[in-house]
């Protein structure tokens, strides 16, 4: 009983205070994009309709990325026209109210900026609504703490991972970044165009590693993946200085350790593993440590 007012107490509090929100920001970021549809594809990288706390703007916006993506202009008459297509036009305010967010602001100068302010508002509205879930588990009957744990963390994450699948990108402008790409490449004349993998023969066939590839080493078991997987990570981290970050389903994080002190020291893993060392192995031990240390892995 005690536990059930607690929880209805938390919630009665949560209910009288207004959600953050700034409904000037909305409709400045609105009258932006109104006003210049250049600015819409940067607008929809950073913000999406259910940030928006006034239901009238999140019907507006929508109406917007949506002629947008169909390559229509979006303007105070089509976004009217379609509001009214959709019988949703005097439930937004009329089209007294989409030309009042055109002459709200006088560019689209800092529509990025009203954006992010729309965004951050969404976000922590999200995170209220999450909180106050996970003090709902917290109050259930007979709750185990490992699976309220579990379903938080997942709520939590559920907020922060990137929201927005659908990207906005017109052809013009990669058009032009892949253009400067190409002439970058041509000037700069080399065969290797990301990270190298220290594999002069791999390198040749993919290039080196490059921002949104996704390479697979796939072989029979024991055949040398996971060694190979290590020899270049150790190689972009050593040599190129480059992060790197190791998961391992299979090996301890020791065991990943010691693979990479091997690697780098040149001694017999086997020894390692047995404590068998010969007296020359441990200035290459020590040396190999050394400069794991400094790595950025």
């Amino acid at each position: 009983m005690a536990k059930t007012a607690s929880k209805n107490n938390i919630e009665s509090l949560l209910l009288d205070r207004v959600p953050p929100h700034d409904n000037e920001a909305e409709q400045s970021l609105l009258g932006s994009m109104l006003l210049s549809g250049e600015i819409i594809p940067d607008v929809a990288e950073i913000v999406q309709s259910k940030s928006f706390y006034n239901e009238a703007n999140r019907n507006i916006f929508e109406v917007i990325l949506d002629l947008f993506a169909k390559g229509e202009p979006a303007d105070p008459i089509t976004v009217s026209d379609k509001l009214m297509e959709a019988g949703v036009l005097d439930t937004v305010g009329g089209k007294s109210y989409i030309h009042t967010l055109v002459n709200i602001v006088p560019t689209a100068a800092n529509a990025k900026y009203y954006a992010e302010i729309v965004e951050k508002n969404g976000m922590l509205r999200s995170l209220i609504k999450v909180a106050t879930q996970i003090a709902g588990l917290g109050y259930e009957p007979g709750a185990e703490v490992e699976k309220v744990v579990d379903q938080a963390e997942s709520l939590i994450f559920g907020v922060a991972e990137k929201r927005i699948s659908e990207r906005f990108s017109h052809i013009k402008d990669l058009l032009i970044d892949s253009f400067e790409q190409i002439e970058h490449l041509y000037e700069k004349k080399a065969s290797v165009t990301g990270v190298p993998t220290g594999f002069k023969d791999l390198d040749d066939k993919t290039s080196g590693l490059n921002p949104s590839d996704l390479i697979i080493v796939a072989a029979r078991p024991s055949m040398g993946k996971t060694s190979l997987a290590l020899s270049i990570a150790q190689n972009v981290a050593l040599k190129e200085k480059v992060p790197v970050a190791l998961f391992s389903l299979e090996m301890s994080r020791q065991q990943v350790v010691q693979r990479l002190m091997c690697s780098e020291a040149r001694v017999d893993a086997q020894s390692l593993r047995t404590g068998n060392l010969n007296e020359d192995d441990w200035p290459k031990l020590s040396s190999a440590v050394g400069r794991l240390a400094e790595a950025p892995i």
